[in-house]
């Protein structure tokens, strides 16, 4: 099952790309047994100041046909590691051939694009800064596929 990090906003060099870069890299090497991977990031930036609407338009368009959807959103659900684990492995096992997460920008993901995902996911209720977010799902897909090939990299 391929992945898609949907994000507005792009990404700098700097220490968030270096961690994310290597989450990435790590989950590819995990989860390429478990039939899980590659990741591809398509990055969206609404250069007319559209808000939330025109974002939302934005990632839609990045979204591949039949993807099942994830938003990362504070008000989704809250996970341990191992029920996201058995989670992306049950979207895996029924088949789905892509699983997109989407991150929004400042103001969130519109309300529509949210209506339609299939699961709303929360960090917990802070909110966090975007690129802090990506940092944490991707650590997040690291350790699923971890959990799911029964690494140690995961203690309970």
């Amino acid at each position: 099952m391929r992945l898609h990090l949907c994000v507005v906003g792009r990404l700098r060099a700097g220490p968030e790309r270096t961690l994310i870069d290597d989450y990435l890299k790590r989950f590819d090497r995990t989860g390429r047994a478990l039939s899980l991977g590659p990741v591809t990031v398509h990055e969206v930036e609404d250069r007319k100041g559209g808000g939330m609407a025109a974002e939302g338009a934005l990632l839609r368009k990045a979204i591949p046909t039949g993807a099942r959807l994830c938003c990362m959103d504070e008000r989704g659900k809250v996970m341990t590691s191992p029920q996201f684990a058995d989670w992306m492995a049950g979207v895996r096992d029924y088949g789905a051939s892509d699983l997109a997460f989407v991150i929004g920008g400042a103001d969130g993901i519109d309300p529509e694009l949210r209506a339609e995902a299939d699961l709303s996911l929360s960090f917990g209720q802070m909110v966090w800064p975007h690129m802090l977010a990506r940092a944490m799902l991707t650590e997040q897909l690291y350790r699923a596929a971890s959990i799911l090939a029964g690494s140690p990299y995961h203690r309970v």
